[in-house]
């Protein structure tokens, strides 16, 4: 970051419900304690104030969905030094991403009266599919301390400290039982990328994978385990198809199981 000047950060939204960006807006104090230190030069969920770049950095929710979108990455990208990726679908196309596996036109026909006015991509993509990304924030929506940890890191010149470890490890730290070794409960929790507290564990529910694949998942081992608690292959195609579903881990994995079921 220059040192001559007050670094700006836009925060910017593509295909999205907003989740992530709200989680930022909710961070209230931290954002106060921070303020002095950058300038939100663009931020349309929070004010109308837009100037124009470059950025020191930028925080993108959402995405790739139509050629509007292409164009506006790109143009984002270079406008922006640092370019950080925040919530499931700027890291992995989201729940919209579901349309990938199967004909966008039969959607659009089945939920427009008049489908012919939709122009969209035949796929939902991360934004790491069409740029360069300095670093990818996990969740849906995202932890909000993990957020502010990025921001001052990106201020300090430094890597962010997130843990690369899986919910697991949350269970453990917090004193939680195993709902899958106590209770045989299907859980994601072993393949998935910590940052949630653990929440539906703490309420004896398996995880959901909100938070994506972990860093290098055994998503095999964990799909056997989940078949010797009863699981059919369409329930593992199933369960890895949904806030993170074109994760290439998650992805992988539900395409292997869709096969060996036909």
């Amino acid at each position: 970051m220059s040192h001559s000047s007050t670094p700006k950060l836009a925060v910017w939204k593509f295909a999205s419900c907003d989740g992530c960006q709200l989680s930022l807006l909710d961070c209230e104090d931290e954002l106060l304690a921070i303020s002095e230190k950058l300038e939100i030069a663009h931020f349309l969920e929070a004010s109308r104030l837009q100037i124009a770049g470059p950025y020191d950095l930028s925080l993108v929710e959402g995405s790739i969905t139509t050629a509007q979108d292409l164009e506006k990455i790109q143009k984002i990208r270079q406008q922006s030094k640092y370019l950080v990726c925040i919530g499931a679908c700027a890291t992995s196309g989201g729940i919209q991403a579901l349309r990938n596996f199967q004909d966008v036109k039969e959607f659009s026909s089945a939920v427009y009266a008049k489908p012919h006015y939709i122009e969209t991509l035949k796929t939902s993509t991360s934004i790491a599919s069409h740029v360069l990304v300095d670093f990818e924030l996990q969740g849906c929506p995202i932890n909000k301390k993990q957020l502010i940890e990025v921001i001052l890191a990106f201020l300090q010149q430094r890597q962010p400290n997130i843990p690369s470890y899986s919910v697991c490890v949350e269970c453990k730290q917090a004193g939680k039982v195993c709902v899958m070794v106590a209770s045989g409960t299907p859980c994601l929790g072993p393949v998935t990328h910590a940052g949630c507290g653990a929440v539906c564990p703490a309420y004896h529910r398996g995880c959901y994978a909100c938070y994506g694949p972990m860093e290098s998942p055994n998503t095999q081992a964990l799909s056997r385990r989940w078949q010797d608690l009863g699981a059919s292959r369409k329930d593992l195609v199933r369960v890895f198809r949904t806030f993170n579903a074109y994760a290439n881990d998650f992805h992988k994995i539900s395409e292997f199981h869709e096969k060996k079921e036909k």
